[in-house]
């Protein structure tokens, strides 16, 4: 089988019936992370860890900037460049999801993971000018970055979508070596 032929299946693919419905995920993420971010503000006192495994410490912390607090020393200028970021992702990202196949679902899935996870900290740089961080992981002195659930949610769909285009990718390569008529 050729390149066009692959081409010409994959797009005679059925489209996914209703693909925003995959939004109801989203929407449970940015309520899990929200209620996290909102207890941990409330009972954790900025700064002063909380170990709870050897390896682990919930510390409450404020990152202005993104990953790894990344431009988190600016003035907050940040602030509107990673929400204008976090709005352009989404509504990419939800146009995507309505142009999936039927058989993509880990895609969709992968999807409306980022898409939470966005807007869960969108909705903390826009009330706060802060994002709440509170997961730390560590070894003996060595501290990962703070993260949230959010960040999880980011993290766990981009692994989905690179799960998903290799996926893609060996079902179009087995499909080019399998001799057809």
């Amino acid at each position: 089988m050729n390149d066009a032929s692959t081409s010409e299946k994959v797009a005679a693919a059925p489209a996914m019936r209703r693909p925003l419905r995959w939004l109801w995920l989203a929407l449970l993420v940015v309520v899990l992370d929200l209620g996290s971010k909102f207890v941990a503000s409330a009972y954790l006192v900025y700064g002063q860890p909380v170990e709870v495994l050897p390896v682990f410490n919930l510390t409450l912390l404020h990152n202005t900037g993104a990953a790894f607090s990344f431009l988190a020393e600016h003035a907050g200028w940040q602030r509107w460049l990673f929400a204008a970021i976090a709005i352009g992702v989404s509504i990419g990202l939800t146009v995507w999801l309505t142009r999936l196949k039927a058989h993509e679902r880990l895609s969709a899935i992968a999807i409306v993971l980022v898409i939470g996870g966005a807007l869960g900290n969108l909705y903390d740089r826009l009330v706060h000018g802060y994002v709440v961080d509170f997961l730390s992981f560590h070894w003996q002195d060595y501290y990962f970055p703070a993260f949230n659930l959010a960040d999880t949610a980011i993290t766990l769909g981009a692994m989905g979508l690179i799960l998903a285009s290799l996926r893609d990718d060996r079902r179009n390569t087995t499909q080019k070596e399998t001799p057809h008529e």
